[in-house]
């Protein structure tokens, strides 16, 4: 007999509990039954495959415009190509939105994803869901179950 290694195989996506910068787990209501997540495709899921390839290129083509040298991209490229990276490995947001400062409207959507991965005083969110992405197990049947 051998082992069907297909039973292995990640889901699709995954809920990652959002925590605070202090580290506690957040919660919407102060009944803590409303939890602060963010949910996120896998790295096995076809969008994952579309952002690897998007920064391939774009470090191809920081080398080629360096004369073939690898160079690092400014703190700005940086933080504009990883919020529009995690923005499109979002599924979606639950239990909170983001409405900063001077809006007249909560923003919605992708560019939702992009504010909230690219607001340096939230940095704590952005480090979480790529440590989160980072780990296989955590779309694995028993983590996404949980």
């Amino acid at each position: 007999m051998k082992f069907n290694i297909a039973t292995l195989a990640v889901a699709a996506t995954a809920a990652l509990h959002v925590k605070g910068p202090t580290g506690e787990l957040l919660f919407a209501d102060t009944e803590r039954k409303l939890p602060i997540r963010i949910h996120l495709h896998g790295p096995g899921s076809d969008i994952a495959s579309v952002i690897e390839a998007r920064q391939s290129s774009r470090a191809l083509k920081r080398m080629q415009d360096n004369d073939g040298k690898v160079t690092a991209a400014t703190p700005e490229e940086r933080k504009a190509e990883t919020s529009a990276d995690l923005a499109a490995l979002t599924a979606s947001f639950e239990n909170f939105d983001y409405q900063p400062d001077g809006a007249a409207e909560p923003i919605t959507g992708e560019a939702l994803f992009r504010a909230v991965y690219a607001d340096q005083s939230l940095g704590f969110i952005t480090k979480q869901v790529v440590k989160f992405y980072g780990d296989w197990g955590n779309f694995s049947a028993v983590s996404t179950t949980a």
